[in-house]
């Protein structure tokens, strides 16, 4: 395991080019990539969230699980998107500053569980499901469809910059 030091500075350093990221990303570029990003709710939905990267510590949540409380901002968001489609909920959770930072730090099959974990509880507050109902919902074509389709959009705008 990295030095609590060593995790800091990657913790940084993954907030300062997601920053950057944002910040060098005209709106109007990624208006021509798919026409949902037009949306404010949709394209970068968490420039307004305050989220200290450098106090994420994943070993704690692959030991213990995690607080849904810590995500609210995350599952408001989606719920949001939701009502507009389950393209923008997956566009709004693929571009979530704490799992880009899992998915580019961790390895493929840990990323996949958090993933999975953040979806599951996410249908079990607002949708009163249980987690192999959520299971299910996750590896239906609709919800499979709409989660490769928002990949390839962000893959798309992320390529634009």
């Amino acid at each position: 395991m990295a030095s609590a030091d060593k995790q800091k500075k990657r913790a940084q350093r993954a907030k300062t080019k997601a920053r950057q990221n944002r910040m060098g990303k005209p709106k109007a570029l990624a208006n021509v990539v798919h026409p949902i990003l037009a949306n404010p709710l949709i394209n970068e939905p968490f420039d307004d969230v305050e989220i200290d990267l450098s106090t994420f510590d994943f070993k704690d949540i692959e030991e213990n699980g995690f607080d849904p409380a810590h995500f609210d901002d995350l599952f408001q968001a989606m719920k949001a998107g939701e009502g507009i489609s389950l393209l923008a909920l997956c566009l709004i959770f693929l571009q979530y500053p704490v799992l880009e930072l899992v998915v580019a730090e961790e390895s493929e099959d840990a990323a996949t569980d958090f993933m999975m974990g953040l979806l599951i509880v996410y249908r079990g507050i607002f949708h009163d499901e249980d987690e192999d109902a959520a299971i299910i919902w996750i590896g239906s074509d609709a919800f499979q469809s709409a989660y490769n389709e928002a990949s390839l959009i962000l893959q798309k705008k992320n390529a634009r910059v």
